[in-house]
Protein backbone atom coordinates (compact mmCIF):
# COMPACT_ATOMS: atom_id res chain seq x y z
CA UNK A 1 0.00 0.00 0.00
CA UNK A 2 2.97 2.20 0.63
CA UNK A 3 3.42 3.33 -3.04
CA UNK A 4 -0.02 4.84 -3.19
CA UNK A 5 0.90 7.52 -0.87
CA UNK A 6 1.53 10.73 -1.80
CA UNK A 7 4.69 12.90 -0.96
CA UNK A 8 4.97 14.71 2.40
CA UNK A 9 2.87 18.05 2.04
CA UNK A 10 1.22 17.07 -1.18
CA UNK A 11 -2.40 15.88 -1.33
CA UNK A 12 -5.46 15.21 -3.12
CA UNK A 13 -8.54 17.29 -3.56
CA UNK A 14 -12.08 15.56 -3.42
CA UNK A 15 -14.88 15.80 -5.50
CA UNK A 16 -17.00 18.68 -3.34
CA UNK A 17 -14.25 20.85 -2.59
CA UNK A 18 -12.20 20.40 -6.17
CA UNK A 19 -15.47 21.73 -7.64
CA UNK A 20 -15.25 24.83 -5.10
CA UNK A 21 -11.83 25.67 -5.69
CA UNK A 22 -12.84 25.53 -9.82
CA UNK A 23 -15.65 27.86 -9.20
CA UNK A 24 -13.12 30.53 -7.32
CA UNK A 25 -11.32 30.27 -10.21
CA UNK A 26 -13.53 30.69 -12.85
CA UNK A 27 -15.27 33.90 -10.29
CA UNK A 28 -11.96 35.66 -9.17
CA UNK A 29 -10.84 35.34 -13.58
CA UNK A 30 -13.96 36.64 -14.08
CA UNK A 31 -13.89 39.98 -11.72
CA UNK A 32 -10.17 39.98 -13.34
CA UNK A 33 -11.22 40.39 -16.66
CA UNK A 34 -14.31 43.10 -15.92
CA UNK A 35 -11.47 45.33 -14.56
CA UNK A 36 -9.58 44.85 -17.74
CA UNK A 37 -6.96 42.18 -17.03
CA UNK A 38 -5.90 40.20 -19.70
CA UNK A 39 -5.20 36.57 -19.13
CA UNK A 40 -1.63 34.84 -19.66
CA UNK A 41 -0.59 30.90 -19.28
CA UNK A 42 3.20 30.86 -18.56
CA UNK A 43 4.90 27.17 -18.59
CA UNK A 44 5.13 25.35 -15.70
CA UNK A 45 8.77 24.67 -16.00
CA UNK A 46 11.53 27.35 -17.49
CA UNK A 47 15.25 27.68 -17.19
CA UNK A 48 16.27 28.23 -13.80
CA UNK A 49 17.91 31.91 -14.58
CA UNK A 50 14.70 33.31 -15.76
CA UNK A 51 12.89 32.43 -13.33
CA UNK A 52 14.79 33.64 -10.37
CA UNK A 53 15.68 36.84 -12.33
CA UNK A 54 14.96 39.79 -10.17
CA UNK A 55 13.92 38.26 -6.96
CA UNK A 56 15.69 37.03 -3.34
CA UNK A 57 17.40 34.58 -2.11
CA UNK A 58 14.32 32.99 -0.42
CA UNK A 59 12.88 32.20 -3.89
CA UNK A 60 16.09 30.22 -4.93
CA UNK A 61 15.25 27.69 -2.00
CA UNK A 62 11.52 27.06 -2.71
CA UNK A 63 12.42 26.30 -6.61
CA UNK A 64 12.73 22.63 -7.61
CA UNK A 65 15.37 22.08 -9.56
CA UNK A 66 16.04 19.65 -12.50
CA UNK A 67 18.21 19.00 -15.80
CA UNK A 68 16.74 19.06 -19.07
CA UNK A 69 16.92 16.04 -21.27
CA UNK A 70 16.75 18.13 -24.50
CA UNK A 71 19.39 21.14 -24.10
CA UNK A 72 21.42 19.60 -20.01
CA UNK A 73 20.81 23.10 -18.93
CA UNK A 74 18.92 23.42 -15.51
CA UNK A 75 15.16 23.88 -15.12
CA UNK A 76 13.12 25.26 -12.45
CA UNK A 77 9.35 24.20 -11.51
CA UNK A 78 8.46 27.57 -10.93
CA UNK A 79 7.44 28.46 -7.10
CA UNK A 80 6.20 31.75 -7.92
CA UNK A 81 4.50 32.71 -10.94
CA UNK A 82 5.24 36.78 -10.63
CA UNK A 83 8.63 36.09 -12.72
CA UNK A 84 6.82 34.72 -15.34
CA UNK A 85 4.38 37.23 -15.97
CA UNK A 86 7.05 40.30 -15.15
CA UNK A 87 8.96 38.37 -18.43
CA UNK A 88 5.90 38.05 -20.77
CA UNK A 89 5.74 42.03 -20.34
CA UNK A 90 8.67 42.93 -20.79
CA UNK A 91 10.10 40.50 -23.16
CA UNK A 92 7.08 39.49 -25.13
CA UNK A 93 4.01 41.70 -25.33
CA UNK A 94 6.55 44.71 -25.15
CA UNK A 95 3.73 47.34 -24.76
CA UNK A 96 4.19 51.36 -23.83
CA UNK A 97 1.53 51.88 -22.12
CA UNK A 98 -0.18 50.32 -19.21
CA UNK A 99 -0.66 46.70 -19.36
CA UNK A 100 -2.61 44.20 -17.01
CA UNK A 101 -2.22 40.77 -16.76
CA UNK A 102 -3.86 38.44 -14.88
CA UNK A 103 -2.80 34.08 -14.29
CA UNK A 104 -3.86 31.22 -12.33
CA UNK A 105 -1.37 27.50 -12.30
CA UNK A 106 -0.07 25.50 -10.49
CA UNK A 107 3.23 26.05 -8.20
CA UNK A 108 5.42 23.81 -6.05
CA UNK A 109 7.49 24.43 -3.45
CA UNK A 110 10.56 22.74 -2.06
CA UNK A 111 9.19 22.72 1.41
CA UNK A 112 6.08 24.22 2.68
CA UNK A 113 6.15 27.26 4.20
CA UNK A 114 4.39 27.16 7.06
CA UNK A 115 2.69 24.25 9.25
CA UNK A 116 -0.36 24.14 7.68
CA UNK A 117 1.23 24.49 4.35
CA UNK A 118 1.32 22.61 1.30
CA UNK A 119 3.90 22.33 -1.23
CA UNK A 120 1.24 22.63 -4.18
CA UNK A 121 -0.42 25.87 -4.16
CA UNK A 122 -3.03 26.89 -7.27
CA UNK A 123 -1.42 30.10 -7.33
CA UNK A 124 -3.93 33.38 -8.41
CA UNK A 125 -3.16 36.58 -9.15
CA UNK A 126 -3.12 40.40 -11.32
CA UNK A 127 -0.31 42.56 -11.69
CA UNK A 128 -0.33 46.29 -13.27
CA UNK A 129 2.80 46.81 -15.44
CA UNK A 130 3.48 50.54 -16.89
CA UNK A 131 2.22 52.96 -14.21
CA UNK A 132 4.59 54.04 -11.09
CA UNK A 133 2.06 56.44 -9.45
CA UNK A 134 0.19 55.12 -6.60
CA UNK A 135 -3.41 54.97 -8.64
CA UNK A 136 -2.14 51.70 -9.30
CA UNK A 137 -1.20 50.09 -5.83
CA UNK A 138 -4.95 51.68 -4.84
CA UNK A 139 -6.15 49.49 -7.81
CA UNK A 140 -4.16 46.29 -7.14
CA UNK A 141 -5.11 46.27 -3.11
CA UNK A 142 -9.19 47.07 -3.87
CA UNK A 143 -8.72 44.43 -6.42
CA UNK A 144 -7.11 42.19 -3.71
CA UNK A 145 -10.02 42.99 -1.18
CA UNK A 146 -12.32 42.63 -3.76
CA UNK A 147 -11.32 39.07 -4.34
CA UNK A 148 -11.44 37.48 -1.19
CA UNK A 149 -14.78 39.53 0.17
CA UNK A 150 -15.87 37.85 -3.22
CA UNK A 151 -14.94 34.49 -2.60
CA UNK A 152 -16.77 34.82 1.22
CA UNK A 153 -14.56 36.17 3.46
CA UNK A 154 -15.95 38.19 5.98
CA UNK A 155 -13.95 41.40 7.70
CA UNK A 156 -10.54 41.30 5.87
CA UNK A 157 -7.93 43.15 7.58
CA UNK A 158 -5.17 44.88 5.50
CA UNK A 159 -1.74 45.01 6.61
CA UNK A 160 1.00 47.28 5.04
CA UNK A 161 4.24 47.62 5.08
CA UNK A 162 7.22 49.45 3.29
CA UNK A 163 10.71 47.36 2.43
CA UNK A 164 12.36 50.60 2.48
CA UNK A 165 12.28 51.36 6.31
CA UNK A 166 14.15 48.23 6.80
CA UNK A 167 16.14 48.64 3.80
CA UNK A 168 17.72 52.10 5.08
CA UNK A 169 18.29 51.16 8.27
CA UNK A 170 20.45 47.63 6.96
CA UNK A 171 22.10 50.57 4.12
CA UNK A 172 23.33 53.02 7.22
CA UNK A 173 25.49 50.08 8.47
CA UNK A 174 27.40 48.25 6.44
CA UNK A 175 28.03 45.62 9.46
CA UNK A 176 24.34 44.64 8.80
CA UNK A 177 24.30 44.65 4.88
CA UNK A 178 26.37 41.37 5.25
CA UNK A 179 24.00 39.89 7.16
CA UNK A 180 20.40 40.98 5.62
CA UNK A 181 18.90 38.20 4.62
CA UNK A 182 19.38 36.90 8.55
CA UNK A 183 18.13 40.16 9.75
CA UNK A 184 15.44 40.05 7.55
CA UNK A 185 14.61 36.35 8.68
CA UNK A 186 14.38 36.87 12.27
CA UNK A 187 12.66 40.03 11.91
CA UNK A 188 9.82 38.16 10.48
CA UNK A 189 9.42 36.35 13.01
CA UNK A 190 10.01 39.29 15.84
CA UNK A 191 12.81 37.17 17.26
CA UNK A 192 14.80 39.76 19.64
CA UNK A 193 16.69 37.11 21.29
CA UNK A 194 17.90 35.88 17.78
CA UNK A 195 18.58 39.87 16.75
CA UNK A 196 20.84 40.06 19.96
CA UNK A 197 22.45 37.40 19.26
CA UNK A 198 23.07 38.31 15.91
CA UNK A 199 24.61 41.40 17.08
CA UNK A 200 26.62 40.05 19.24
CA UNK A 201 28.52 37.86 16.41
CA UNK A 202 28.46 41.09 14.19
CA UNK A 203 31.76 42.95 14.35
CA UNK A 204 32.04 47.06 14.18
CA UNK A 205 28.05 47.13 14.30
CA UNK A 206 27.31 50.85 14.87
CA UNK A 207 25.70 52.14 17.95
CA UNK A 208 22.18 52.24 17.23
CA UNK A 209 21.62 50.21 14.50
CA UNK A 210 20.65 46.94 17.06
CA UNK A 211 18.48 49.37 18.50
CA UNK A 212 16.44 50.49 15.51
CA UNK A 213 16.07 46.32 14.32
CA UNK A 214 14.78 45.83 17.59
CA UNK A 215 12.04 48.96 17.58
CA UNK A 216 10.89 47.80 14.28
CA UNK A 217 9.73 44.35 15.91
CA UNK A 218 7.20 46.13 18.15
CA UNK A 219 6.27 48.59 15.58
CA UNK A 220 2.44 47.04 14.76
CA UNK A 221 -0.77 48.40 15.04
CA UNK A 222 -3.38 50.59 13.92
CA UNK A 223 -2.96 53.91 11.88
CA UNK A 224 -1.16 55.59 15.20
CA UNK A 225 1.87 53.32 14.39
CA UNK A 226 3.09 55.57 11.62
CA UNK A 227 3.55 58.67 14.27
CA UNK A 228 5.41 56.33 16.57
CA UNK A 229 7.60 54.84 13.86
CA UNK A 230 8.65 59.04 12.61
CA UNK A 231 9.31 59.39 16.76
CA UNK A 232 11.49 56.26 17.63
CA UNK A 233 13.31 55.17 14.32
CA UNK A 234 16.39 56.90 13.20
CA UNK A 235 16.21 60.17 11.11
CA UNK A 236 17.21 58.75 7.61
CA UNK A 237 15.83 60.58 4.30
CA UNK A 238 14.52 57.11 3.16
CA UNK A 239 12.87 56.53 6.18
CA UNK A 240 10.64 59.22 6.23
CA UNK A 241 9.89 59.14 2.53
CA UNK A 242 8.75 55.75 3.62
CA UNK A 243 7.18 56.59 5.55
CA UNK A 244 5.27 59.32 3.93
CA UNK A 245 4.22 56.83 0.94
CA UNK A 246 2.45 54.89 3.60
CA UNK A 247 0.73 57.66 4.97
CA UNK A 248 -0.56 58.86 1.53
CA UNK A 249 -1.74 55.32 0.68
CA UNK A 250 -3.41 55.28 3.61
CA UNK A 251 -5.41 58.55 3.04
CA UNK A 252 -6.83 56.63 0.14
CA UNK A 253 -7.57 53.70 1.86
CA UNK A 254 -9.43 55.00 4.86
CA UNK A 255 -12.71 53.12 4.53
CA UNK A 256 -10.66 49.82 4.98
CA UNK A 257 -9.27 48.43 8.21
CA UNK A 258 -5.87 48.63 8.27
CA UNK A 259 -2.94 47.94 9.94
CA UNK A 260 0.71 47.74 10.08
CA UNK A 261 3.86 45.71 10.92
CA UNK A 262 7.32 46.75 9.83
CA UNK A 263 8.70 43.41 11.29
CA UNK A 264 6.67 41.79 8.36
CA UNK A 265 9.69 41.43 5.30
CA UNK A 266 8.07 37.73 4.21
CA UNK A 267 6.59 38.96 1.65
CA UNK A 268 10.17 40.02 -0.61
CA UNK A 269 12.60 42.05 1.03
CA UNK A 270 14.75 41.26 -1.64
CA UNK A 271 13.17 42.78 -4.50
CA UNK A 272 10.14 44.45 -3.65
CA UNK A 273 10.62 48.30 -4.00
CA UNK A 274 8.01 50.10 -2.75
CA UNK A 275 4.32 49.21 -0.47
CA UNK A 276 3.78 46.01 0.42
CA UNK A 277 0.58 44.38 1.60
CA UNK A 278 -0.75 41.53 3.13
CA UNK A 279 -4.77 40.55 3.94
CA UNK A 280 -5.42 38.35 6.83
CA UNK A 281 -8.78 36.94 8.14
CA UNK A 282 -10.64 34.97 11.07
CA UNK A 283 -10.08 31.27 10.32
CA UNK A 284 -7.27 31.56 8.55
CA UNK A 285 -3.86 30.60 9.93
CA UNK A 286 -1.90 32.61 7.83
CA UNK A 287 -2.04 35.52 4.79
CA UNK A 288 -4.74 35.06 2.60
CA UNK A 289 -3.16 37.35 -0.09
CA UNK A 290 0.23 39.02 0.20
CA UNK A 291 1.42 41.87 -2.89
CA UNK A 292 3.00 44.79 -3.23
CA UNK A 293 5.49 46.97 -5.75
CA UNK A 294 8.32 45.75 -7.75
CA UNK A 295 9.44 48.18 -9.75
CA UNK A 296 12.35 47.22 -12.08
CA UNK A 297 11.89 43.27 -12.03
CA UNK A 298 12.03 43.17 -15.94
CA UNK A 299 15.38 44.86 -16.11
CA UNK A 300 16.99 41.57 -16.62
CA UNK A 301 14.82 40.63 -19.60
CA UNK A 302 15.36 44.23 -21.20
CA UNK A 303 12.72 46.70 -19.90
CA UNK A 304 12.79 48.10 -16.02
CA UNK A 305 8.87 48.71 -16.20
CA UNK A 306 6.80 49.91 -12.75
CA UNK A 307 5.00 47.11 -11.97
CA UNK A 308 2.47 46.09 -8.75
CA UNK A 309 0.49 43.06 -8.15
CA UNK A 310 -0.95 40.37 -5.57
CA UNK A 311 -1.50 36.68 -5.52
CA UNK A 312 -3.36 34.30 -3.49
CA UNK A 313 -3.64 30.44 -3.08
CA UNK A 314 -6.77 29.42 -4.05
CA UNK A 315 -6.87 25.54 -2.04
CA UNK A 316 -5.40 27.65 0.96
CA UNK A 317 -8.34 30.23 0.42
CA UNK A 318 -10.86 27.28 0.06
CA UNK A 319 -9.74 25.58 2.67
CA UNK A 320 -10.83 27.74 5.24
CA UNK A 321 -14.07 28.72 3.78
CA UNK A 322 -17.38 26.38 5.33
CA UNK A 323 -18.11 22.85 3.87
CA UNK A 324 -18.88 22.85 0.50
CA UNK A 325 -22.22 22.24 0.22
CA UNK A 326 -23.50 19.32 -2.60
CA UNK A 327 -25.04 20.79 -5.58
CA UNK A 328 -28.85 19.15 -6.28
CA UNK A 329 -29.63 17.24 -9.13
CA UNK A 330 -31.87 15.12 -11.28
CA UNK A 331 -32.32 11.43 -11.26
CA UNK A 332 -32.58 10.29 -14.90
CA UNK A 333 -33.12 6.39 -15.40
CA UNK A 334 -30.95 4.80 -17.78
CA UNK A 335 -32.20 4.53 -21.63
CA UNK A 336 -31.55 4.82 -25.12
CA UNK A 337 -35.20 6.04 -26.28
CA UNK A 338 -34.77 9.42 -28.58
CA UNK A 339 -37.45 11.30 -26.52
CA UNK A 340 -35.56 10.37 -23.09
CA UNK A 341 -32.23 11.67 -24.81
CA UNK A 342 -34.03 14.70 -26.05
CA UNK A 343 -34.98 15.62 -22.56
CA UNK A 344 -31.59 14.97 -21.18
CA UNK A 345 -30.39 17.08 -23.61
CA UNK A 346 -32.57 20.37 -23.48
CA UNK A 347 -32.23 20.14 -19.29
CA UNK A 348 -28.51 19.99 -19.85
CA UNK A 349 -28.66 22.92 -22.22
CA UNK A 350 -30.42 24.48 -19.21
CA UNK A 351 -27.62 24.20 -16.84
CA UNK A 352 -29.84 21.37 -14.97
CA UNK A 353 -27.14 18.52 -13.71
CA UNK A 354 -29.07 15.37 -14.38
CA UNK A 355 -27.37 11.80 -13.63
CA UNK A 356 -28.45 8.84 -15.96
CA UNK A 357 -28.81 5.84 -13.14
CA UNK A 358 -27.24 2.68 -14.61
CA UNK A 359 -29.09 -0.30 -14.23
CA UNK A 360 -28.57 -2.82 -11.52
CA UNK A 361 -26.01 -0.17 -9.49
CA UNK A 362 -26.39 2.46 -6.39
CA UNK A 363 -25.31 5.52 -7.01
CA UNK A 364 -22.04 6.56 -4.98
CA UNK A 365 -22.13 10.17 -5.01
CA UNK A 366 -20.45 12.99 -2.27
CA UNK A 367 -20.90 15.96 -5.00
CA UNK A 368 -24.68 15.84 -5.74
CA UNK A 369 -28.40 15.21 -4.13
CA UNK A 370 -31.25 13.94 -6.09
CA UNK A 371 -33.87 16.88 -5.06
CA UNK A 372 -35.86 15.78 -8.51
CA UNK A 373 -36.29 13.08 -10.74
CA UNK A 374 -37.16 12.28 -14.66
CA UNK A 375 -40.39 10.25 -14.83
CA UNK A 376 -42.42 9.44 -18.26
CA UNK A 377 -46.21 10.61 -17.91
CA UNK A 378 -48.79 10.69 -20.68
CA UNK A 379 -46.02 10.04 -23.30
CA UNK A 380 -43.78 12.77 -21.77
CA UNK A 381 -40.64 12.93 -19.72
CA UNK A 382 -40.93 15.42 -16.65
CA UNK A 383 -39.13 16.35 -13.68
CA UNK A 384 -40.63 16.28 -10.54
CA UNK A 385 -39.77 16.79 -7.04
CA UNK A 386 -38.65 13.72 -4.76
CA UNK A 387 -40.55 13.46 -1.49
Amino acid sequence: MTKWLLPESLADILPAEARRIEELRRKLLDLYRVYGFELVMPPLVEYLESLLTGHGHDLSLRTNKLVDQLSGRTLGVRADMTPQVARIDAHLLNRDGVTRLCYCGSVLHTRPMGLFSDRELLQIGAEIFGHAGVEADIQVIELALESVRLSGVSRPRLDLNHPGVLRAVIEADPALAEVSEDVADLLSTKDVTGLHALAESVSSLRPGSLQALVDLTGLYGGREILQRARDILPPLPAVGQALDDLQQLAGFLADYDISFDFADVRSGYGYHSGIVFAIYADGWHDTLVRGGRYDGVGTAFGRARPATGFSLDLRGLSGGLAPAEPAKAVRAPWGCDPSLSAALRALRAEGTIVVQVLPGREQSLDEFVFDRELVQADNEWKVRAIR
